[in-house]
């Protein structure tokens, strides 16, 4: 059985740095999941659930778990050398790294620590969102926003941590995606789903349809198609919304599927943000054959304006995607 870290070795001469720098990046991630998983198994038994009384800038009420995720990953991600500077879903600015190791790294990481954490309490999967670029500014010198602003199609590598029945770690280098499960006696993630692939055609839809009065027109006309009697094309569909999307995104990686984000009266700009969550799961459904879109754009050539920032979020299998974009395009171009 192939380890996380001897895959990456082995995996190394595609990268273009190819100096064992990934390899180290990835090696903080693991660790920090590793802890992070530790005390998630722990919760009920130990004062890590429950939120802790303070919004975050987005105004969400942070959970325990939120800031310790937080904390321990911008540990891991410092202490090596290989990152410059952090932006993270909860911190209201970007997290310079300000030694001289700093100064050095030639990567930054953009990261959800703990998508989902509200879950916890009552036991469900969540889990860790995490996008790598290469620094635009000079190395030794110190970081900028612009660093940080940089579109998806950028992205070196991205992936992420499910913290469920078992806990995995999925990424990608730009060379397809590979899935690592953890053994928890020993705690070694071994490869254990290689070169990951989402049908082109799925039948599950994932979307909080509570909020379907609030959905634009194209989104509601595609959901009545979802729900439609046809032998043909295997409708209706099957609905399946966990309210994790780490969750929901790996049920549909491995098993065909749409999950749907899209903008609502309150959220008008959608609520998923652009860089922590949806640039490193389009890129990673991208790598594995999917598309990832706002209704309009592929997802990985959105220019970033702020670190925050949100979009509309269609992400799944290839031509479950096209569908709901001609729905969408379609309503847009009558109502124009």
């Amino acid at each position: 059985m192939k380890t996380l870290g001897e895959h990456i070795v082995d995996k190394q001469s595609e990268f273009p740095d190819a100096t064992g720098e990934l390899t180290s990046l990835l090696s903080s991630i693991k660790l920090a999941a590793k802890v992070v998983n530790r005390d998630i198994n722990k919760a009920g038994l130990v004062d890590i659930i429950g939120s802790t009384g303070v919004h975050n800038i987005q105004g969400e009420d942070q959970q325990k778990m939120d800031l310790f995720a937080n904390e321990k990953f911008k540990a891991a991600l410092e202490a090596r050398g290989q990152v410059c500077g952090v932006a993270s879903e909860e911190e209201d600015e970007i997290i310079i790294f300000n030694s001289e190791k700093g100064h050095n790294g030639k990567y930054v990481v953009l990261m959800d620590p703990l998508d989902g954490s509200s879950n916890i309490d009552v036991n469900v999967s969540v889990g860790t969102i995490f996008s790598i670029y290469r620094r635009l500014s000079p190395v030794g010198s110190t970081p900028t926003l612009d660093d940080f602003l940089q579109p998806g199609s950028a992205q070196v590598a991205a992936g992420y941590v499910i913290y469920g029945s078992s806990t995995m770690l999925v990424y990608s280098t730009g060379y397809g995606v590979h899935g690592f499960t953890c053994d928890p006696s020993l705690g070694v993630f071994y490869l254990s789903h290689e070169n990951m692939q989402i049908p082109e055609d799925g039948r599950i839809y994932s979307i909080n349809e509570g909020n379907y009065l609030a959905f634009p027109p194209g989104v509601k006309k595609y959901l009545k198609y979802c729900q439609e009697e046809d032998k043909e094309t295997n409708r209706p569909y099957t609905s399946r919304y966990i309210g994790s999307l780490v969750s929901d995104f790996h049920r549909n990686l491995l098993k065909g599927g749409i999950y749907m984000y899209p903008s609502t009266s309150t959220y008008r700009n959608g609520k998923l943000r652009l860089l922590y969550e949806c640039n490193p799961l389009a890129y990673l459904v991208e790598q594995a054959g999917g598309r990832a879109s706002n209704g309009f754009t592929r997802i990985l050539d959105i220019k970033p304006e702020q670190v925050h920032q949100r979009v509309p979020f269609y992400c799944g299998s290839l031509n479950m995607i096209k569908k709901v974009e001609s729905l969408i395009q379609e309503h847009h171009t009558q109502e124009s």
